[in-house]
């Protein structure tokens, strides 16, 4: 493992954050212990630098992959397209096709347009929206990335964005005229929403996830749509998290609701970069007058991987195995912290994504000495599972043995009051934070 501690350390030095993506920082799992690098992997199995393999029971990619690692058809459709040439000054039939493909899924929409991460492609979504109705104001709910529309909101209010997944992001580098641009609600108060629009009678979009752990009570995204139509803003849901996991498509689908435009990306290519904006065609027909444009958005393994995903998510049923596997972790946590009389909370609002917390006022060191006690045994394993079609039964009851003997020993440092004092390390940072 010192390998890969090593070269995170080097990283921190050279790489502002150490990594790319705030969610893969070794500081948010298992600070001074995580193997930070993976030489390879294979449906749920991670080798180190050193070679040492885990078991990921833990974010697997952040969620992008939903097949598991490798996906013998994914990569067999990527080789080939890559084999023929994946980019060249002709665009690649495949982007058709999968544009037909999302539009069947989704028949109350007409047009696509594609990106390669999603923040990029809500940013795309938020553009075309302003571009069709010719207003600037935002009102949202939930987390929608990085980009300079979304963390404005934090110029009017450092903490506008506590409680939408990620506290404490810093608007530092975001123009400040962009103040009073975006406007947060938070999922189920449809009452925040109706306050926002009295307010403010130009605003021109509206954009939330359709879910993430809690479920639309009280006929929310009914009420979301109808105050939309009413205000003639564009409703933009964004299901970067929440598609291709309870169905294949969006899960707007399974609710009966429909926006003006979806936003797609993660696990439709399992891991591949690709993102899409499916919306109706006299919202989308306004990109046109709008520039936007970028030059890998044409290459040819995107759309590839993410037609060779949804087949073998159509062909497998994998979202039902996802939600099965979801709730058979959820119980397996449920029972066995009941075992070790360990107050443990389990959400189980979205299966395929499972969830639990320590309901100890020092949650965090106890989540972080879970860490490194799993991983002793070989496991990623964190509060948050995103489940996969590579994760099977056995898996999830071998994984259960393990939490059963970590949970006894978690229990025991709580109540000798040695949890802190047993951890190798600082506890887990949480929110936005600097690591060097």
């Amino acid at each position: 493992m010192s390998k890969g501690l090593d070269l995170w350390e080097k990283a921190k030095k050279i790489i502002p954050g150490g990594s790319q993506l705030l969610s893969k920082r070794s500081e948010r799992f298992l600070p001074g212990q995580w193997p930070s690098y993976y030489s390879k992997a294979k449906g749920i199995d991670i080798w180190d630098l050193a070679g040492k393999r885990y078991t990921d029971m833990s974010i697997m990619g952040i969620g992008s992959c939903i097949l598991g690692y490798a996906d013998d058809d994914v990569g067999r459709a990527v080789k080939e397209r890559v084999d023929t040439a994946n980019m060249t000054s002709l665009n690649c039939p495949e982007e058709v096709e999968l544009a037909e493909k999302l539009l069947e899924l989704n028949p109350w929409a007409g047009m696509v347009r594609y990106a390669r991460t999603g923040g990029e492609t809500m940013s795309i979504a938020i553009r075309i929206a302003r571009a069709h109705t010719k207003k600037d104001k935002i009102a949202f709910c939930g987390y929608h990335g990085w980009h300079d529309w979304y963390i404005a909101t934090n110029l009017e209010d450092q903490d506008g964005l506590k409680g939408h997944l990620i506290a404490g992001l810093a608007p530092s580098g975001v123009p400040r005229k962009l103040q009073g641009t975006a406007f947060p609600f938070h999922y189920n108060k449809v009452e925040e929403l109706e306050s926002i629009v009295e307010k403010h009678k130009d605003i021109g979009v509206i954009c939330m996830e359709v879910m993430r752990s809690t479920k639309p009570e009280n006929d929310f995204l009914q009420k979301v749509r109808k105050i939309a139509d009413e205000t003639g803003a564009v409703l933009i849901f964004d299901e970067i998290t929440s598609a291709w996991r309870m169905n294949v498509g969006g899960i707007h689908r399974i609710f009966g609701v429909d926006p003006d435009i979806v936003a797609f990306g993660k696990a439709m290519s399992n891991g591949y970069p690709m993102g899409a904006v499916v919306g109706r065609s006299e919202v989308m027909d306004a990109a046109q007058g709008s520039f936007i444009s970028s030059t890998y958005w044409t290459e040819g393994i995107g759309p590839t991987a993410s037609l060779a995903t949804i087949k073998k998510l159509e062909e497998k049923n994998v979202p039902d195995h996802l939600v099965n596997m979801g709730t058979l972790v959820g119980k397996t946590i449920d029972k066995v912290a009941e075992e070790a009389g360990l107050k443990v909370s389990v959400d189980y609002g979205f299966p395929p994504v499972m969830h639990f917390d320590f309901e100890y006022s020092n949650a965090k060191a106890i989540s972080t000495l879970f860490t490194q006690e799993m991983l002793q045994r070989g496991y990623l394993a964190s509060g948050g599972i995103y489940l996969s079609y590579s994760h099977k039964p056995e898996d999830i009851e071998k994984y259960g043995e393990s939490v059963r003997e970590v949970f006894g020993f978690l229990k025991k440092s709580i109540d000798e009051g040695t949890v802190e004092k047993t951890l190798k390390g600082q506890v887990a940072q949480s929110g936005f934070q600097r690591v060097t």
